[in-house]
Parts: structure tokens; C-alpha cells; sequence
């Protein structure tokens, strides 16, 4: 039987960067962006807050970039200070690399399995769907999906009774499937 789970972001995660005026190393995105104009030329930043001492610090989203060179349904949801947009932000790479910064997705998604209890078949086949790329141990995600403990899908991998064509050690941020024997 195949049955698919979706793992869901259910917050924002959180921003690691060292803060300038406490070192605290955590952010919290504020939801709001800030939009320079100098002339024909725009910089935007989204803003984030230290945890610590409430600091905001500015990561750079372009800068000095033509205004004719920058797509109007961006600019209003820049003015709009879009949450959506924050999500698409924070996920992109090139923001990570320009700013220097990493995410830290605990806490920050949930797993759906659907209302339906795993069936009572011999073998269940499970298509993992990200809606997002949040970086998750295949293994805990397996466990909270299945009901078990953490050592216990290490012995069924070790077992052979969960296969899968996907590497389970390290984290996976991207679409994979597994199958569960039930019985060896």
C-alpha cells in the first residue's frame, strides 16, 4: 500500500548569525523588509531580531540594483512586507551565501501522515513530500511518522526491513521513499 506523508514548515525558522552588540547567535525574522531608493538604484534588506537583546540586523536582499531592473510584483510585496515572501527569502541559497547565514528548522515543521493509522499490510510503501527544503534526519522522520523509537528504526535499517534508495544517514531536505516490512 502506498501512503505519502508531507513534512510542513508550521514557523519561520530560526536565523543563525552572531549578533554585533550582544554575540547572542540566534534571529528571528521580523516579517518586514527595508527599501532604499537612491536615485534610479534600490537596495532591500529583510529585517531580523536577536533573540537576546532585541537587536535588528539587516540581511541584504540586492543592492544597488536599476528600479527598472527589479519586477514590480516584487517591489509591492517588498512595501507589502509579504510573509510569504519572508519563507521564499529565507529559503533561497543566495540570500544564505550573500549574508552569511544559516537556518535552524527544530521546531519549525510538522509531519503529516494524514488522519489514516498505517495500515496492517505486510509491506507499506511511504512517498516523503517536502513543501519546503527543511533539512530533517530521514530516521526521525521515519520514527514519528511510524510511532517507534529512534534506535528502533536503526535496527530495522540495519535489518533490512526498511529499504529505501535514500541515503538515511546525514539530513535530507528533498523528496525520497522508503518501504517498511513489517515481518523479516
Amino acid at each position: 500500500m502506498l501512503t505519502t506523508w508531507a513534512v510542513i514548515p508550521s514557523c519561520l525558522p530560526v536565523v543563525l548569525r552572531r549578533c554585533h552588540v550582544c554575540a547572542f547567535g540566534r534571529f528571528r525574522a521580523s516579517g518586514k523588509f527595508r527599501v532604499n531608493a537612491n536615485h534610479k538604484l534600490l537596495d532591500a534588506w529583510l529585517l531580523v531580531l536577536c533573540e537576546s537583546c532585541g537587536d535588528t540586523a539587516k540581511l541584504t536582499l540586492f543592492e544597488r540594483k536599476n528600479v527598472r531592473t527589479v519586477r514590480p510584483e516584487l517591489l509591492d510585496r517588498l512595501h507589502d512586507n509579504d510573509p510569504g515572501l519572508v519563507a521564499e527569502l529565507l529559503a533561497d541559497p543566495l540570500v544564505h551565501k550573500r549574508n552569511r547565514i544559516a537556518l535552524d528548522w527544530s521546531g519549525a515543521w510538522r509531519l503529516d501522515t494524514g488522519d489514516t493509522p498505517p495500515p496492517e499490510a505486510e509491506v507499506m510503501e511511504v512517498s516523503v513530500r517536502f513543501a519546503a527544503p527543511i533539512p530533517v534526519r530521514p530516521v526521525r522522520l521515519i520514527a514519528a511518522g511510524l510511532g517507534l523509537p529512534k534506535a528502533e528504526v536503526g535496527r530495522l535499517l540495519d535489518e533490512g526491513r526498511i529499504v529505501s534508495m535514500a541515503r538515511m544517514s546525514g539530513r535530507l531536505s528533498s523528496d525520497f521513499a522508503f518501504t517498511w516490512k513489517r515481518t523479516a
